[in-house]
């Protein structure tokens, strides 16, 4: 974690807190590869926080991107609770997801694309979306260990990035309710929640968090 200065809360504050560090899904999260509109960015981000996800990774491999600017409307504060990991290299960036996490799907619609409804959502996964016109890279589908698709009955087979990743994130969020890790059987043990506790109180009083996403040094 990083070392920041603790700062107190108001009890209600502080419990409100504990609750969203209890149901926190260390195994889950979201990769974005080209994904440059911030209203997009910005409610990925809202989605993947309300159901418990702390991070997400941003990936840009058709051009190199310094900095981020989500849109302050549609972030509405989740940005100080997720740590986003901004990239150009491909490389380090799935070498960085696949250090923590076991698998990578990837929303594409090759033969073998499975629907969401019936794929296992609850074990160590990361979620790669693509740009909202092109898809994703060639480069991106190679990392991928399975596709997945969102069935749909109308006309129009496609869906917005911010709602496709929020249908497939709330399908994560069903199956893993009904494993009890946001209730009985929380991922993170007393010694983790407390230090990611003592480390979102930190950042709570810390500004500049809720806009812009940089290029850190360790990138």
């Amino acid at each position: 974690m990083t070392d920041l200065p603790k700062q107190p809360l108001s009890p209600e504050r502080a419990r409100k807190l504990k609750e969203a560090v209890r149901q926190r899904q260390p195994n889950l999260t979201v990769i974005l590869e080209n994904v440059y509109d911030r209203h997009n960015i910005a409610a990925v981000v809202r989605s993947a926080e309300s159901i418990g996800i702390g991070e997400i990774f941003i990936l840009y491999t058709e051009r190199n991107v310094e900095e981020v600017e989500m849109s302050k409307r549609s972030s509405a504060g989740s940005r100080k609770w997720v740590d986003i990991h901004l990239y150009n290299d491909a490389d380090a960036c799935f070498k960085h997801i696949r250090s923590k996490y076991k698998r990578i799907i990837a929303t594409h619609l090759g033969e073998k694309a499975e629907s969401i409804y019936s794929l296992d959502l609850t074990d160590s996964t990361a979620l790669l979306f693509g740009n909202e016109h092109v898809g994703l890279s060639e480069r991106a589908l190679q990392e991928a260990d399975a596709n997945m698709i969102i069935p749909q009955a109308g006309m129009t087979q496609s869906l917005n990035i911010s709602v496709a990743s929020a249908v497939t994130l709330y399908e994560a969020y069903r199956q893993r309710m009904e494993k009890g890790y946001y209730s009985s059987n929380p991922l993170l043990n007393e010694t983790e929640q407390a230090e990611l506790y003592d480390y979102y109180v930190a950042r709570s009083r810390v500004k500049g968090y809720n806009l812009y996403i940089k290029m850190t040094e360790d990138r």
